[in-house]
């Protein structure tokens, strides 16, 4: 009985290391949601999964760190990200910020990039969509 059991917790153990190993990387928004309405300066969450948040010049398989583009969509994989008001870049490893924007609508994406600011492309990008009041 007991080699039965063991058997089945190493199977099961088994099977979830695989599952989480195939789960893709991914970034997403944390705060503010998508289509929110919000008050300037708006303060905004960076969420990672499948990879490591680590600061600029840090370069390793699995890891990078968060650029905010404020209306402007994904930055195609390899190309570096420029540095400017509207493509924020949060080397130290940040995963949280406030940022100052006018009233109307406005279009946040955050992208992800390697130690040399170059794109994970839109496949580690996420787009939302806020109103500032």
């Amino acid at each position: 009985m007991l080699k039965k059991i063991v058997g089945t917790v190493l199977s099961a153990s088994f099977f979830v290391a695989q599952a989480q190993a195939q789960t893709p990387a991914r970034v997403y928004f944390i705060e503010p949601k998508d289509g929110a309405t919000v008050s300037s300066p708006v303060h905004v969450k960076f969420g990672v999964e499948g990879m490591k948040v680590a600061p600029a010049g840090t370069m390793g398989d699995n890891s990078g760190h968060h650029h905010l583009l404020i209306d402007g969509g994904p930055v195609q994989k390899g190309l570096v990200i420029p540095a400017d008001d509207k493509s924020i870049h949060f080397g130290k490893g940040q995963t949280e910020t406030d940022v100052k924007l006018p009233p109307g609508d406005h279009t946040l994406t955050m992208q992800f990039a390697d130690g040399a600011h170059r794109s994970y492309g839109p496949e580690m990008s996420q787009t939302i969509k806020v109103h500032v009041k």
